[in-house]
């Protein structure tokens, strides 16, 4: 497994903007090929927002998200971003990154798919 840690969660209003980073460190070569975000709010399912392969720099986002987040990938740094834009009071939740070797087809934003888990930073959008 590798180690995750994210950082650049915070609090912001409606309308501001966020950028979440995580580290990728340890594991072996191929351990963290598709990374990814997930959230979870109080009293809701884990959700998948975003993931992104190393391969041919595939990237996937839930239907909620689109057009407002952004994921990004520096494979000489082995970290991962999420630029969130646009924010709404329902994106607050706790931001997860995940990662993991593969992932079957079409499940990208599944979190059975992955082996690897941060300890989440926290974001809250309120007026």
């Amino acid at each position: 497994q590798v180690q995750l840690v994210e950082s650049g969660g915070g609090s912001v209003q409606p309308g501001g903007s966020l950028r979440l980073t995580c580290t990728a460190s340890g594991g072996g070569k191929y351990s963290s090929s598709v990374m990814a975000w997930f959230r979870q709010a109080p009293g809701k399912e884990r959700e998948g927002v975003a993931a992104a392969r190393v391969y041919r720099g595939l990237t996937y986002y839930a239907d909620s998200v689109k057009g407002r987040f952004t994921i990004s990938r520096d494979n000489a740094k082995n970290t991962v971003s999420l630029q969130m834009d646009n924010l709404r009071p329902e994106d607050s939740a706790m931001y997860y990154c995940a990662a993991t070797n593969n992932v079957e087809y079409g499940r990208a934003l599944s979190g059975a798919q992955y082996d690897s888990w941060g300890q989440g930073t926290q974001v809250t959008v309120s007026v």
